[in-house]
């Protein structure tokens, strides 16, 4: 006999559970009493978008879902901007709600929501649990669910009488994990495509990927002398330094990469959906039929065609598919080697930092530093706005699993993903980028990096303004400001008031010196960069955009 609260926690145990962020409340005290009894490590959180946010990194990073818990109402609202994330972003997540006792739904009652109509559109399965014997059911399939076709979140809501009810019930047992493996008709078509190609081209993306994957699909792609892109943030998926890679397709694309995704005459989209931001507006392929061949790898059939009318669609999962290119090779020497390592150097060029720039700070010369100063197995993780295009045009990502970044653009993501990064890491160096728009959506989550003892490096970069809608506003309306100024507080000295280490940097050559200092503090740490805010891209200036230029 055992109460739901226990059967909850000893659900999450039997699907290996190590991890869950919270914010506590009256709703699921028997649930926080059951894991007062284990070896899960429970992150208190200060707000629960940022413990939705840290449940996103942990699935984002291992594949495994990440686990959150809040209380009813105004706990659950909270969360459902990291809810909006992993849905777009593709990544498996549990959301637990306590809820209202049984006999006081459908009236109003304190707190209450219905989060089968309230979360339907940002969740792949909403369900409330009515009895407590079917825990170990209902905890189960989220597991599956969060996991299958294409990954995302799941909500269980927890009625506060039935996680005390003690019931008799079945152990819970471990999810099966559900593959789909390309079939060898598809296979053996797509090396028909590959050799009847004059200029093929590869954009990875998407989740279920694994190390493994990874080094595996590097291996084909060498093999085949393949040009290599990958989607908007998930530039981990391939080495950049790699002679194959042609950089990445997301905001701010490379023109050139642009142009070659335009003509070529193959394009084949692994692992991701290839959205708005990735493809530019929906302008690299046109929809619904792409002027390109198009081959398109995805885990979820509902995916394949919804947007894009592929020549050949492959239901699968990176990981499986990737494993039936092990015996794929080419029959002659690929003929576009040239333009391949054409698309290198062009990615090179595109991807040194400027020098120079508008103001005291520039940013070019702290990316520059940066590159020849950190491991590349250091995670580099950052919420939206201007300021993550220096991350993102500038850093280049050796290894996988090193990003953490929101492909939805919600702002606020940079903080909660480098505690929890840490957290799951705690042997490799952590770097949040945010702007200073960016971290106050969720800068109390660095009070959980204190108290945890987690000595992340956040890097502020703060221009006293909403950048991205400034600048959208300036080439819009401009010289017409309004509700794009900031009045920030001294994020050094706030750093230092939560139990940090804070730096403040207003000259470029400054930076260096900063940066040592918050590394060796042992400490989280905030190094706050004030950057004019005319430099509100790497090249081009306020005034430019004001102008027309």
């Amino acid at each position: 006999m055992k109460t739901g609260g226990q059967l909850i926690v000893d659900a999450l145990v039997a699907n290996g559970v190590k991890r869950v962020a919270c914010v506590p409340g009256e709703s699921y005290l028997a649930v926080l009493d059951a894991l007062h009894d284990t070896n899960v490590d429970v992150l208190v959180c200060r707000q629960e978008g940022g413990a939705a946010m840290m449940a996103d990194c942990w699935g984002r990073l291992t594949g495994e879902p990440g686990i959150c818990m809040v209380t009813r109402g105004p706990g659950a609202t909270n969360a459902s901007a990291g809810l909006h994330i992993a849905r777009q972003d593709s990544i498996p997540m549990i959301l637990f709600i306590g809820q209202v006792q049984r006999d006081a739904r459908e009236r109003e009652a304190f707190q209450e929501v219905e989060y089968r109509r309230a979360f339907t559109e940002v969740a792949k399965w909403v369900a409330e649990i009515d009895d407590a014997r079917r825990i170990p059911e209902f905890v189960t399939r989220a597991f599956a669910v969060a996991t299958s076709g294409r990954p995302g979140p799941v909500v269980l809501a927890l009625p506060e009488d039935m996680l005390t009810d003690t019931v008799e019930t079945v152990a819970a047992k471990p999810y099966m994990p559900v593959e789909a493996h390309p079939g060898r008709k598809q296979m053996a078509e797509l090396a028909s495509l590959l050799e009847a190609s004059e200029r093929p081209l590869v954009i990875l993306g998407g989740t279920r990927w694994s190390e493994g994957s990874v080094a595996a699909f590097t291996a084909f792609a060498e093999r085949w002398s393949l040009p290599v892109a990958c989607s908007f943030r998930r530039q981990m998926l391939f080495d950049h330094q790699h002679p194959n890679y042609a950089g990445d397709s997301g905001i701010g694309i490379n023109p050139a990469l642009g142009k070659e995704i335009r003509e070529a005459d193959l394009v084949v989209l692994l692992g991701g959906r290839y959205s708005e931001m990735p493809s530019s507006t929906y302008s690299l392929l046109k929809v619904p039929y792409p002027q390109q061949k198009l081959v398109h790898v995805y885990p979820d059939p509902s995916e394949l065609g919804r947007v894009y009318r592929p020549d050949l669609a492959i239901c699968a999962a990176p990981d499986d598919f990737v494993a039936a290119l092990e015996g794929l090779a080419p029959k002659m020497a690929p003929r576009w080697a040239d333009r391949t390592a054409a698309l290198h150097e062009s990615y090179l060029k595109w991807s040194t930092p400027p020098m120079t720039g508008p103001g005291d700070v520039q940013m070019g010369p702290i990316m520059a530093w940066l590159e020849n100063n950190t491991a590349e197995d250091t995670i580099f993780t950052n919420g939206a706005g201007n300021y993550a295009t220096w991350v993102h045009r500038f850093h280049r990502f050796r290894r996988f699993a090193t990003q953490a970044a929101p492909t939805s653009g919600s702002m606020g993501y940079g903080l909660p993903a480098a505690v929890a990064a840490k957290q799951l890491h705690p042997d490799r160096e952590v770097i949040c980028f945010a702007g200073d728009g960016c971290f106050m959506m969720h800068g109390q989550e660095f009070a959980t990096a204190v108290r945890y003892k987690l000595p992340i490096i956040t890097v502020i970069v703060n221009n006293g303004i909403y950048g991205t809608i400034r600048m959208h506003q300036e080439r819009e309306y401009p010289g017409r400001v309004s509700a794009t100024d900031l009045t920030n507080p001294d994020f050094a000295a706030l750093a230092i008031a939560y139990g940090g280490h804070g730096e403040t940097v207003e000259k470029t050559e400054d930076f260096a010196a900063a940066f040592l200092r918050a590394r060796a503090s042992g400490k989280p740490a905030i190094i706050e960069v004030k950057l004019d805010p005319e430099a509100i891209t790497p090249m081009r200036t306020l005034s430019d955009i004001r102008s027309g230029k």
